[in-house]
């Protein structure tokens, strides 16, 4: 019998039959991961349609094959299990946020084992993200790779995406000597929020330290420690870490960031460790993005999560 020309549909205008897309790895049945959207921007500082990122990313992945060169490793065979978008309360911030926990609660009762990607959505999403995880798991751990610490104070403003890990730790769900900053830009900051990062025993990496020191050594370090100290870990990108050169797309972009590369490698160093069980991507505007090239770096860091897991798996 000659080989079917029907597939899943994509966006390809030319089909090569031998390759498969990495979009046709979404299933509503299995996984060797998980997949969540978080539409919510309106904690937002910055104006931003992050809240359409989900539906951007999940599209982008028919931008790429399944298969890596660099390792010689094919995902055509593993699956994402897309569990849908948490449905947003059109004006209550508290009512969403409390629907997210409640969501990432359930998704890990019926799925214990089963490591989560979340789609955001601003970085507001990862506060109640990991009060989820925390609630069930044990002490938890952080790996975030951004250009700011998002240790803003509540009082001035209430939850926004510059406040998720300051009020991680004031609400006592995770440490501060458990959370690890790596990508921390000049000028992106304050010091009263750097100085209150350090009086909580955070771990900071600057640009600089990963320019000098290198991704991989920083990875290395960061995972030997949490490993040793926490029950969970738990990776969060914002990926205005990047330059605005690879990221376009982000509401706050800038100057002297990360690499793509860096970034990529980062994340796959982070999927290999057994104790990483979840990852948000987040900061990712489609409304400014050029040509999709943020939410297709949005795409890449979900496969690399995969790629991480499925060797494990």
């Amino acid at each position: 019998m000659s080989k079917s020309f029907l597939r899943k549909a994509g966006n390809a205008v030319f089909v090569d039959r031998d390759m498969v897309k990495a979009h046709e790895l979404l299933s509503d049945g299995e996984g060797v991961v998980g997949l969540m959207g978080l539409p919510l921007s309106k904690t937002s500082i910055s104006h931003s349609g992050a809240h359409l990122s989900p539906t951007t990313i999940r599209g982008m992945l028919s931008s790429y094959s399944t298969y890596a060169i660099s390792t010689d490793h094919d995902l055509k065979d593993e699956r994402i299990l897309d569990v849908g978008d948490v449905w947003m309360h059109p004006t209550d911030l508290n009512e969403s946020r409390n629907r997210i926990r409640r969501s990432v609660e359930e998704t890990i009762e019926r799925f214990p084992d089963r490591p989560m990607i979340y789609l955001g959505g601003d970085h507001g999403i990862s506060y109640p993200i990991i009060s989820g995880w925390k609630n069930p798991k044990g002490r938890i751990g952080v790996i975030q790779f951004d250009a700011h610490h998002d240790l803003r104070n509540v009082e001035d403003g209430g939850r926004t995406n510059g406040t998720p890990f300051r009020s991680l730790l004031e609400d006592g769900i995770m440490e501060g000597k458990h959370l690890i900053q790596i990508g921390i830009r000049d000028y992106s900051n304050s010091r009263a929020n750097t100085e209150y990062g350090r009086s909580q025993g955070v771990t900071i990496y600057t640009l600089d330290d990963v320019l000098i020191q290198g991704i991989t050594s920083i990875m290395k370090k960061s995972l030997d420690y949490l490993q040793k100290a926490v029950d969970v870990i738990y990776v969060s990108v914002d990926v205005d870490v990047l330059d605005q050169a690879y990221a376009p797309g982000c509401p706050a972009i800038g100057p002297g960031g990360m690499t793509s590369r860096e970034l990529l490698l980062g994340v796959k160093e982070a999927a290999s460790c057994e104790k990483v069980k979840a990852m948000d991507i987040v900061e990712i505007d489609p409304t400014v993005d050029f040509r999709d090239m943020t939410s297709r770096i949005g795409a890449h860091l979900v496969l690399r999560f995969l790629e991480g897991k499925a060797k494990r798996h």
